[in-house]
């Protein structure tokens, strides 16, 4: 199977996004990809006000075009994610959408951390206008492999990964707008390389790149394999990536070095209490 990371520098103007998005989404495709990501909130991406003027519904014009898409292209589409309005809640949820290739909703993952940090002398404070999902969400991709889903700030919390390679997960998409300060730092490459070590999956994460408004975005969006070793990267500016996941070398690896074959949840015990 193939797939493509799409890097986006998406910024206030949905049309324009959308617009970038559907055409490196295309050439994903033509390039053979079957399964393509792009990038969290690709749609709109800017400070709290431009954020909450850009939201929408599921059904709003985001989500309405990456199914018209996905369905033409004949594609399974991550459509990154997007600030999801819904009624009767408050706040926004940052929302990540499984599009198979018949047009349909096969999967919606919101966002469980909350992006609540002070990195390179910027502060994020995400709950202030969104709130946490509390459930995790594994998908299936056309062909019947599982695939997890998860957003950015989730990359930081091995125990949602873990949780969905034990319930199958083979693949695990991480649309994402990680920051330059920390992606410079090394935790980009190294925790996505860490998942999908630790995991035996192949991850494929679609980042953001440069600047939305005052806040900029690592780019280098990456697919890697279940040995740790990146297959493909879009080095600068916006493009896609692509590459071949093999799956029989995935399962070569889980047979020889059975990791998540030799857990022992028995001995696993969370501590009661746990401070930060």
């Amino acid at each position: 199977m193939r797939a493509a990371v799409v890097q986006l520098n998406s910024a206030e103007d949905r049309n324009s996004n959308l617009e970038r998005a559907d055409r490196l989404t295309r050439d994903a495709a033509a390039d053979g990809a079957e399964l393509i990501v792009l990038p969290e909130k690709f749609n709109v991406l800017g400070e709290r006000d431009a954020l909450e003027a850009g939201a929408e519904p599921l059904d709003g014009p985001s989500i309405r075009w990456a199914r018209e898409t996905a369905c033409e292209l004949g594609v399974d589409l991550v459509a990154g994610s997007v600030a999801e309005r819904r009624g009767g809640h408050d706040k926004l949820s940052n929302t990540s959408v499984h599009v198979g290739p018949d047009g349909e909703l096969h999967a919606v993952y919101r966002k469980i951390h909350m992006f609540d940090v002070t990195v390179g002398g910027q502060e994020y404070r995400e709950s202030e206008s969104e709130e946490p999902g509390d459930e995790i969400v594994l998908s299936e991709l056309a062909g019947g492999l599982p695939v997890g889903l998860s957003v950015c700030f989730d990359l930081r919390f091995p125990e949602l990964y873990r949780i969905l390679a034990v319930r199958g997960a083979r693949v695990i998409t991480v649309p994402s707008a990680f920051t330059r300060a920390t992606g410079e730092a090394g935790h980009w490459e190294v925790l996505l390389r860490a998942r999908a070590i630790e995991n035996q999956a192949f991850v494929v994460a679609a980042n953001q790149v440069g600047f939305a408004g005052d806040k900029e975005s690592f780019g280098a969006s990456m697919i890697v394999d279940p040995w740790g070793e990146i297959l493909a990267r879009v080095t600068e500016g916006e493009g896609f990536a692509a590459a071949d996941l093999d799956l029989d070398r995935q399962q070569e690896i889980r047979e020889q070095l059975p990791s998540l074959a030799n857990r022992v949840p028995d001995a696993y015990r969370w501590p009661e209490k746990v401070s930060a």
